[in-house]
């Protein structure tokens, strides 16, 4: 039986008017998920463009291909290197059932990525089952249909994961950015707030210890490994190449991290992908790479003799902690950022300024794209009215 013919079978239950009418959103979105939807716009009374919502997070999911790709294998890899480190044989509990098969060699590509693969389901599949279970909550009560969003928020929030995380504490990070983050102010579309991000600032506030720190980067209890960014922070770039990262290390990913934050190749890939079907906005990718280079060339040209963050050039922040991610994948947010093209650029200079203002000024707290996201995110509705109304006055002035 194909699953058209199961989606048939109950369609009569699950339709309006059925016993479980109360249900019909959850069957609309597992028919649209699989299907395209019959109910579409015909002819030429409103329609810019022939993509849904359903076929814009699909692209946005294969956009992180690369990056999940990246996750399994590094996440893999430093596992396997910090067991040969500390002399250990096999990994505990009941992931040395599956690598039995595969052993834990660095340079085996199947056994780091099947190892990383063992860390990165498990965070992946609590996020999806407890934030669909919230999703749907939410939509039966409101009587809506669960639309393909969360596929989205799921992905990115397990990307940004360090790869050590307690489970449980993943749920309770998911759950909050989707009801405090997203269902509280009526769901997607109307949320002002990325829910991974505020998914994830939650669980470092909350839970400074798992989610900060040398001891978490890396899957093997009782080894620590400081990122370059974390490095840097501490003792400057002497710090970071006496660790022997260089910047193309940096660069291509292989170093301790979240998940799918390190590498910044497979990140640009997913960012080409994005442009090229206009999903995200190259205004808002612009700006906070502008923002980002004109601030540490700013830093750089005042100089530190205490601090060594204002000597970081601006490709090693390009490439150092969730800059890039940062960049391509939850400041272009179309929900949470600004909505105007010149709003978009101010939108994105400021994230791209905030961040290397919060690493340099803060260096105890070195990553900085996160909060400026999230504090960009609630100026943004600011933005747009002062572009909008900038806009009438020259209008204004010019028919005068």
């Amino acid at each position: 039986m194909s699953p058209r013919d199961i989606l048939d079978s109950i369609e009569p239950y699950f339709t309006k008017g059925g016993r479980l009418e109360k249900y019909y959103g959850l069957y609309e979105m597992v028919d649209t998920f699989i299907y395209t939807p019959a109910d579409v716009t015909r002819g030429t009374t409103h329609v810019r463009d022939g993509n849904d919502l359903k076929r814009t997070m699909t692209f946005v999911v294969i956009a992180t291909f690369f990056c999940i790709l990246m996750a399994l294998y590094n996440t893999g890899y430093q596992a396997n290197l910090a067991m040969a480190t500390m002399g250990l044989e096999q990994a505990p509990g009941w992931r040395s059932i599956p690598m039995a098969v595969f052993g834990y060699s660095s340079m085996n590509p199947f056994s780091n990525l099947v190892h990383g693969a063992l860390y990165f389901l498990p965070i992946y599949i609590v996020t999806l089952a407890v934030g669909g279970v919230w999703e749907v909550l939410f939509a039966t009560v409101r009587g809506h249909e669960v639309n393909e969003g969360f596929l989205v928020s799921s992905m990115l929030y397990t990307l940004i994961m360090p790869p050590d995380m307690p489970l449980w504490q993943v749920a309770l990070g998911i759950s909050f950015g989707i009801v405090i983050g997203k269902e509280v102010f009526g769901g997607t579309g109307k949320n002002f707030l990325n829910p991974a991000l505020t998914g994830r600032a939650f669980l470092y506030f909350a839970y400074p210890a798992s989610i900060s720190g040398d001891s978490v980067w890396v899957a093997v209890d009782g080894f620590t490994a400081a990122t370059p960014l974390g490095l840097a922070a501490n003792g400057g770039l002497d710090a970071v190449y006496a660790a022997n990262y260089s910047w193309m290390q940096t660069f291509f990913g292989f170093e301790p991290g979240c998940l799918g934050e390190t590498s910044t190749l497979a990140i640009l890939i997913g960012a080409a992908f994005l442009l090229y079907t206009k999903v995200a906005s190259y205004r808002i990718m612009g700006g906070v790479f502008a923002g980002m280079v004109a601030t540490s060339l700013l830093f750089n040209f005042i100089g530190s003799d205490t601090n060594h963050m204002f000597a970081l050039p601006w490709y090693w922040h390009l490439t150092m902690g969730g800059f890039a991610f940062g960049m391509v994948y939850m400041a272009t947010d179309p929900v949470s950022a600004a909505m105007t093209d010149t709003g978009r650029w101010i939108f994105g200079g400021l994230v791209g300024a905030m961040t290397v203002l919060i690493r340099v000024v803060n260096p105890a707290f070195p990553e900085g794209i996160m909060l400026a996201i999230l504090f960009s995110n609630m100026f943004a509705p600011t933005i747009d009215y002062f572009v909008i109304q900038a806009n009438i006055r020259r209008r204004m002035k010019r028919h005068a």
